[in-house]
């Protein structure tokens, strides 16, 4: 997790970063064995009033599957911010997790505050994930709080929770251990349990990894079958947060595998994808087997971090979305894309009917590369969420977008060629509409649409003593849209870019030429996208005097 206060994140030696993925691929091999026949019996027979598990699988209490397309929202430490559930709830997501203090490191959260976050939830029609972020870091960090304190909390709330377990998941503490000794984490995590149980609670419960909630250790992954065993109702789910020690797609795909194979419950907790110092989070790979495993995940985090990387929207701004917010709600197999509501808001019979066909897409500003695409909306009795894209060649379709909105550019397209779009409509339930009528273009057979009108605003925000993290909003001021540019500027004293999220950089000396991304590839007339980087410095760190878009010069603003 980034804490708003503090974003630091504790690391493994760079040492056992390095034999990370080996490790992962055969670390304690066969120790996540198949749940035992009884344990699946249990898990059958378990209370199916709400949200429950059976043969490894998170169900509803209809017995329907339901796969968490969420964020994490900082609400402890911004309790102002309330319309955050309804901001999140308009990207498509279906899941939220909400940050809660039990009062051990922050202020505490009181009963009443917390069953309006579950009104607010269920107004919203989201299935909210509760965590304690007091016990991040235990045995590394000396202010963080137990899992036994945690779960005494959460038996404080037992009036505020009782009934509410369609639509509540109680996450019992947040990285409940750091990187000291994380072979303790075992027996807190089954006493937590077991204290949760005997009070009577039959909500399904999520518990998180040691190794600050990556486990890059193996520890959860060796124990999982007995924390599991010692849940009395079978209702227990197990989180893994994915940073940078997931830097590789074997490292992502071997761990989740591995509980998937077992037969034991996991989603993707927390994960980020914009590099730091420690890394480059591999989040195309966490995503795509999340989707392919049909299991869940709730990125970090809405807004707030101090280190502002990975804010999905700006200054809780939801019309402001940051390029990892761009990733995570429109990229490929993101929320917009794959996210189905809970039937649980359905009411008694879960949402059947399907939206009406879009509007047949128009083309404009068709590229070499790229063409803008919008469409008439689509209706539906409860409301369109999402429109899916498609290039239709005779019977074969491809999907080629995901979007909540009425238009799309699409890129990475062959020059001087014919192409056919159509679009579908998506409701909150899944639903899908019938295709609509397609559009055909052929694209121009030049080189894109290089050095049209530009501004660049660069700014520092955030400085040490040898490092900077730099931002770069790059505007598109002219009246086509621009699609696989280049950006070029020089540093005057030296500096380095280290890593780049929203682009990819390349620096010969002092001059450095920027890439862009797939989700930053196509800026319409007006428009801009931001870009972000961590750098290194000497004394002095001078701004870039001037900037190149494919060669041709931008204003600085």
């Amino acid at each position: 997790m980034r804490t708003a206060r503090n974003t630091a994140r504790t690391h493994p030696a760079p040492l056992l970063r390095r034999v990370l993925t080996a490790l992962l691929g055969i670390i304690l091999v066969g120790a996540l064995a198949p749940a035992t026949a009884l344990a699946q019996t249990r898990s059958t027979e378990a209370a199916t009033t709400g949200l429950h598990i059976s043969n490894g699988r998170l169900l509803e209490g209809n017995g329907k599957d339901f796969v968490m397309r969420g964020v994490n929202h900082a609400h402890t430490w911004y309790p102002g911010e309330t319309q955050s559930l309804a901001d999140i709830k308009a990207t498509g997501a279906n899941t939220v997790r909400v940050v809660l203090s039990d009062g051990y490191r922050w202020t505490k959260n009181s009963p009443a505050e917390v069953a309006g976050i579950i009104t607010q939830c269920k107004a919203n029609r989201l299935i909210c994930v509760l965590e304690v972020h007091d016990t991040t870091g235990y045995g590394e960090d000396s202010a963080a709080g137990t899992l036994d304190h945690a779960a005494d909390y959460w038996i404080s709330l037992k009036d505020v929770l009782a009934g509410q377990e369609s639509y509540i998941i109680i996450n019992i503490g947040n990285e409940p251990w750091g990187n000291t000794n994380p072979s303790g984490w075992t027996a807190p995590t089954i006493s937590a349990v077991k204290k949760l149980r005997s009070a009577g609670f039959q909500h399904t419960i999520m518990v998180d990894a040691p190794n600050w909630g990556q486990d890059w250790q193996g520890v959860m992954r060796a124990n999982a079958q007995s924390v599991y065993d010692a849940d009395t109702t079978g209702n227990l789910i197990f989180s893994i947060h994915m940073y940078s020690v997931y830097n590789t797609a074997q490292s992502v795909t071997d761990y989740l595998h591995a509980f998937v194979d077992a037969k034991l419950p996991i989603l993707i907790g927390e994960f980020g994808g914009p590099a730091d110092q420690y890394g480059d989070p591999d989040e195309d790979t966490m995503m795509a087997t999340a989707e392919q495993l049909k299991l869940g995940y709730l990125a970090w985090s809405w807004s707030g971090n101090t280190d502002p990387v990975l804010d999905l929207v700006i200054d809780f701004d939801p019309a402001r979305l940051s390029p990892w917010g761009e990733r995570i709600f429109h990229g490929a197999n993101g929320i917009a894309q794959t996210s189905k509501e809970a039937t649980v808001f359905g009411g008694s019979t879960a949402d059947t009917k399907a939206p009406t066909a879009p509007g047949t897409p128009t083309a404009s500003a068709v590229t070499a590369t790229s063409a803008t695409l919008n469409w008439s909306a689509a209706t539906d009795d409860v409301g369109v969420t999402g429109y899916d894209v498609v290039r239709v060649s005779g019977t074969t379709e491809t999907s080629v977008a995901a979007t909540t909105t009425t238009g799309v550019t699409v890129n990475s397209l062959t020059a001087g060629t014919a192409y056919s779009f159509a679009v579908y409509a998506r409701d909150a339930a899944g639903n899908r509409s019938t295709r609509s009528a397609a559009v055909s273009l052929t694209t121009a057979t030049g080189g894109g649409t290089p050095g049209a009108g530009c501004s660049v605003a660069y700014r520092v925000v955030g400085d040490w003593q040898s490092g900077f993290q730099g931002e770069i909003t790059l505007r598109n001021t002219g009246t086509a849209a621009i699609s696989g540019w280049k950006l070029g500027f020089s540093f005057a004293n030296g500096q380095t870019v280290s890593s780049m999220w929203g682009g990819t950089a390349t620096q010969s000396g002092s001059a450095v030429s920027v890439a862009p991304a797939s989700y930053t590839s196509a800026i319409a007339a007006g428009s801009s996208v931001t870009l972000g980087f961590l750098g290194t410095r000497g004394a002095t760190n001078t701004s870039p005097a001037s900037f190149d878009l494919s060669g041709t010069a931008c204003t600085v603003v």
